[in-house]
């Protein structure tokens, strides 16, 4: 296993159980580089890093990730797209769709991305950390089978929930960055042991995560969309967390919670028009915190795309994990009615399936 580090604890003012946090992390991450401009950028994991090391109140241990052997990236992903995306980074580079692109970097970050979850997860099983942040790039959770978009290339959060369906665990995801995350519902749409949770503005890219796009076959009802409107504040999603999510999350007992953990949903985010704070996400891992056990929770960086959001959020996120609840929920803006109406559509639709109060 490779070699880790381990921080001290910083003071903290706020009542939080002193949680030892794996953070996985390598410079190689920035060698994926996208066209100047591209909101898709370097800076983004150094503000993320700079959240993740100035979290107080827990004990950061840090490890290299290692590169994902190919059999592990095709559970999700087609052998001729992988091979795809090899060659490509290894000629130079070059635009894999209208948003995505790839550089000579780009298969050497990718593959360790792809292998970061699984290395967590040994982690955690050996009793070196009670959870993990995951501070990748490129971003995972658009990539379809044998498909890069939405800036993906590989679909890390899969990957890993995947591997660890293979060994016979019962894997739980909740999405929360604001864009649907497709490629996820994509590879797992059918499976049944795997939970898909997404919350996310609609109508926005890519375009998918309805109500009705609920699972199929052996998987139906394992997939849930909770499709927010523009504007939505702080308020409906603790809510929908509190009152839907989390008790679904808890019905289906998950071995495992995977976090697709994007931050583009905070109200300075260029991307999308959600209003969430920094503290809206410590209210939201504050409640996830009694889904599974210690040492069975993993966060994985998806989106988010101003810097100051990212690291305030990040921040919020590791200080908020083992703690019963959050003093966030004071910076949450109000939703307008209306889009309450969305919520109680989704809680509708799933109770055809779960049991909600």
């Amino acid at each position: 296993m490779p070699e880790r580090s381990q921080g001290t604890v910083a003071p903290s003012s706020r009542n939080v159980i002193s949680m030892r946090v794996l953070h996985v992390y390598d410079d190689r991450f920035n060698e994926h580089l996208n066209p100047p401009g591209h909101p898709e950028r370097p800076e983004r994991l150094d503000a993320v890093v700079r959240g993740v090391r100035s979290a107080r109140g827990i004990e950061l241990i840090e490890m290299l990730p290692e590169p994902a052997d190919p059999d592990l990236i095709h559970l999700v992903h087609t052998p001729n797209y992988v091979r795809f995306i090899e060659e490509v980074s290894k000629t130079g580079g070059g635009r894999l769709d209208p948003d995505t692109s790839a550089s000579s970097g780009s298969w050497e970050a990718a593959i360790r991305a792809a292998g970061a979850g699984p290395l967590a997860v040994q982690a955690l099983q050996d009793g070196i950390a009670d959870s993990a942040f995951l501070s990748l790039r490129p971003p995972g959770h658009h990539a379809e089978a044998d498909r890069a978009m939405g800036f993906c290339l590989f679909n890390n959060v899969a990957i890993t929930a995947a591997w660890l369906a293979e060994a016979g665990n019962r894997v739980a995801i909740f999405d929360w960055d604001v864009h649907h995350g497709n490629g996820t519902q994509h590879s797992l749409y059918r499976h049944p042991d795997i939970l898909f949770v997404s919350m996310h503005e609609y109508p926005l890219y890519p375009g998918t995560g309805w109500l009705d796009e609920c699972g199929t076959g052996k998987g139906e009802g394992l997939t849930i969309n909770i499709p927010v409107a523009a504007r939505t504040g702080g308020d409906l999603y603790s809510a929908a967390t509190e009152n839907v999510i989390v008790p679904i999350l808890t019905e289906f007992e998950p071995d495992w919670l995977l976090v697709s953990a994007g931050y583009d949903a905070h109200v300075r985010d260029p991307l999308a028009s959600v209003r969430l704070q920094g503290g809206d996400y410590a209210v939201i891992t504050s409640m996830l915190g009694s889904v599974v056990p210690p040492n069975r929770t993993i966060f994985f960086l998806e989106g988010g795309y101003d810097l100051h959001a990212l690291e305030t959020s990040t921040r919020a996120t590791l200080e908020a994990i083992g703690t019963a609840d959050s003093d966030g929920s004071e910076d949450a803006a109000r939703t307008e009615r209306e889009a309450w109406e969305r919520l109680a559509a989704a809680e509708t639709t799933q109770k055809r399936y779960w049991k909600l109060t």
